[in-house]
C-alpha cells in the first residue's frame, strides 16, 4: 500500500510541474522593437522574414512622434496602402506597443507618401 500512495504523490508532482511549466511558457511573450535600432522607419516589408511569431508577442514601434504613425489595417488596407477599415486603430505616440493577434497581422504608416515607401509590415503570429 505504501508503494501505491508513493507513485500517486510522484504522478501529482509531475503533473503540477507540468501544468507549472506550461503556464510559465504561455506567460513568456516576446517583445520584437520593429527594425531594430533604426526604428519604424522606410523599407522595412522583409523586417518579419525569418522571425517566429506568437499571438501575444509585442512589437514596439519606435519613431520620431509626429513624424509617422502606426496604423493597424487589414489586408486591403496593407495592399492599398489605406487605412482601411475607417476606424482602424492609430498610434501617434513614437513608442507605440502593440500586442499581436493569432493569424496576419498588418501595420502601415499611414502619412502621404510613407507605406508607398515600404513602411509597412505584415506579422503571421501563430
Amino acid at each position: 500500500m505504501a508503494e501505491g500512495r508513493g507513485s500517486a504523490v510522484m504522478a501529482t508532482a509531475v503533473l503540477l510541474l507540468l501544468v507549472m511549466a506550461f503556464q510559465c511558457e504561455v506567460a513568456q511573450a516576446a517583445t520584437y522593437v520593429v527594425g531594430g535600432r533604426s526604428g519604424w522607419t522606410f523599407n522595412l516589408t522583409g523586417w518579419p522574414r525569418g522571425k517566429k511569431f506568437k499571438a501575444g508577442d509585442v512589437l514596439v514601434f519606435n519613431y520620431a512622434k509626429g513624424a509617422h504613425n502606426v496604423v493597424v489595417v487589414n489586408k486591403a488596407g496593407y495592399d492599398g496602402c489605406s487605412t482601411t477599415p475607417r476606424n482602424a486603430k492609430v498610434y501617434t505616440s513614437g513608442k507605440d506597443q502593440i500586442r499581436l493577434v493569432k493569424g496576419l497581422n498588418n501595420f502601415i504608416c499611414s502619412l502621404p507618401g510613407h507605406c508607398g515607401s515600404g513602411m509597412k509590415i505584415q506579422v503571421l503570429a501563430s
